[in-house]
C-alpha cells in the first residue's frame, strides 16, 4: 500500500463517504416517503421533532445565498474548505484525528450537494427543551460536521503525541497509527 493511503487514511475516506450517503439518504427520506416538505413538521418525542427547512445560508444561517451569484460563491467557499479538510487529512497518521476530519469532510460534501442541486441545504432535526431551542434545526451532515469540529479541537487540547515528553520522560508505548 502506497505511503498515501494508508490503513488510517482508507478509515477515514470510507468514513466520510459514509456520512455523505447517510446524511443524503437521510435527506431523501425526508422529502421522499415522508413528504416533510408539505407536511412540515411531524412530532417524534417531547424534546425532538422533524421540521422541514430549506437553509440557503451557511453556519447558524449566516451569508445567505440570495442571488445565483452567491448561491454559487458558497458552493466554491464550502468546496474549498472541503479539499483544505481533506488534504489536512490525507497529511494525518493518527486515526482519531483522520475520524475527526472525515466527519467533517463527509458532513460537508452532504451539504455541498444539497446546495449544488437545490441552491440550499435540507435541514430537518429539531432538537427543543419545552419552547426552549439550543440549536437551529440540523441534518445529519451538520451533527458530523459539529462532532468532527470537536472531536479535532479535543484531541488537539488534550491528546500529547510522543514528541512532547519531556527530556527524561519515558515515551508511551503507543503505536504511531493510534
Amino acid at each position: 500500500m502506497s505511503a498515501l493511503f494508508t490503513r488510517n487514511r482508507l478509515i477515514g475516506l470510507a468514513l466520510a463517504a459514509l456520512v455523505a450517503l447517510v446524511d443524503q439518504a437521510v435527506k431523501f427520506w425526508i422529502v421522499g416517503p415522508l413528504d416533510l416538505r408539505f407536511v412540515g413538521r411531524i412530532d417524534l418525542l417531547p424534546f425532538f421533532d422533524l421540521t422541514y427547512t430549506e437553509n440557503r445560508g451557511v453556519s447558524l444561517g449566516m451569508f445567505q445565498a440570495s442571488s445565483m451569484e452567491t448561491r454559487w460563491a458558497l458552493v466554491a467557499v464550502t468546496a474549498a474548505i472541503a479539499v483544505v479538510v481533506l488534504v489536512w487529512m490525507m497529511r494525518e497518521r493518527k486515526l482519531g484525528d483522520i475520524a475527526g476530519l472525515a466527519l467533517i469532510l463527509g458532513g460537508a460534501l452532504g451539504n455541498i450537494k444539497d446546495r449544488w442541486e437545490l441552491g440550499y441545504v435540507i435541514d430537518f432535526a429539531d432538537f427543543h427543551i419545552g419552547t426552549f431551542r439550543p440549536f437551529l434545526i440540523f441534518n445529519i451532515a451538520d451533527a458530523a460536521i459539529t462532532i468532527g469540529v470537536v472531536i479535532i479541537l479535543a484531541r488537539s487540547l488534550l491528546v500529547r503525541d510522543k514528541g512532547d515528553t519531556q527530556a527524561g520522560d519515558a515515551p508511551r508505548g503507543e503505536a504511531q497509527d493510534a
